[in-house]
């Protein structure tokens, strides 16, 4: 599968500059930028998704579920003796269970109710369970007349898959409890007997922009090269829906985020500010194999022009496998 024409990776810092002067607000700020991610859309006409900021950090923050979802398994707290008034509270109750001090999670999935009406005596309860396999978590039900939300947890060491490619595989921590929907989607490729179609296919190294450890060189430009690697995430042969927008921080060195409502992601080698929190993080590299991201920018590519943006495109893209693996220990344990 070629390079998808509508979904270009983030490589509009360029054009932001001769904008700047005339931006007198965030809404100018994204409009302008979503013009640039798709390189193929016209100003005129096209139709602008809303990337919403969250209210919670990423920093271990986040608390999201999905809603009219309701997750089965062990409990190993019963919500009818077990109540609060929001769905985060009881997915931190979940997450205090996970700690990583005293052993394996006691909690891995937790379900609330939290609509009043909907509800009725059942609102506010709280289940927090244990999974067999997080993985394949035990779904009981899913759909409009569902009146629960859940969401999953890994533990520290946990939820890491990994994206196989002939230079190595990149070990990804996944983020479930920032994107559910974005991790519930990963989890779904992972049930797939192939990823045919999965690929890199655009790849632009820091050169003088940015160090080793992503931070931007002081008077440097912003780019090109735009320190990243791109992609798509969709298997031939299967339907993709759109993912919603969920966590956008800013973009770190590692940080694995949609562009757009995906399929196409891309692999920051930098840390990108100037980007502001415009894209969906689902996941991070484990430091250690950034090196393997490093050496695929590093491949023979081809110039083009996306938006009027100069970039780098891969003359051979690189076919990955998205596949599940055994706990990693690395950086990432300690998150």
């Amino acid at each position: 599968m070629g390079r998808r024409q509508n979904d270009s990776v983030p490589s509009r810092f360029i054009s932001l500059s001769f904008l700047l002067v005339g931006l007198i607000s965030c809404a100018l700020v994204y409009t302008v930028l979503s013009v640039v991610l798709n390189p193929n859309l016209s100003s005129k006409g096209s139709n602008f998704e809303s990337l919403a900021l969250t209210e919670e950090s990423s920093d271990g923050g986040c608390c999201r579920g999905i809603e009219k979802l309701e997750l089965w398994g062990a409990a190993v707290k019963w919500g009818s003796d077990f109540k609060f008034n929001s769905s985060k509270e009881c997915c931190q109750a979940c997450k205090a269970m996970c700690t990583g001090i005293d052993g394996p999670c006691l909690c891995d999935t937790w379900v609330f109710c939290g609509n009043k009406k909907a509800c009725g005596s059942k609102f506010g309860e709280c289940w927090l369970k244990k999974q067999k396999d997080v993985f394949a978590p035990d779904r009981q039900e899913a759909g409009d007349p569902v009146i629960w939300t859940s969401g999953i947890i890994f533990g520290k060491g946990e939820g890491i898959v990994g994206l196989e490619t002939e230079y190595g595989t990149l070990h990804i921590k996944l983020f479930p409890d920032c994107a559910p929907h974005s991790v519930a989607y990963i989890l779904e490729l992972l049930t797939l007997r192939h990823c045919a179609g999965c690929q890199f296919h655009r790849a632009e190294g820091r050169g003088q922009l940015w160090d080793s450890e992503g931070n931007h060189i002081k008077k440097a430009p912003f780019g090109p090269p735009f320190a990243m690697i791109q992609g798509t995430l969709e298997a031939q042969g299967t339907s993709f829906k759109k993912i919603p927008t969920e966590e956008c921080p800013y973009i770190r060195r590692g940080s694995v985020a949609w562009v757009g409502s995906g399929p196409e992601f891309f692999i920051s080698l930098a840390n990108h500010q100037e980007w502001k929190k415009a894209y969906t993080v689902f996941g991070s590299v484990l430091p250690e194999d950034m090196e393997i991201a490093e050496k695929i920018a590093q491949l023979p590519t081809n110039s083009d022009v996306w938006n009027n943006i100069n970039v780098s495109v891969l003359e051979k893209p690189v076919p990955l496998l998205v596949r599940r693996l055994k706990t990693r220990q690395g950086n990432l344990n300690k998150m």
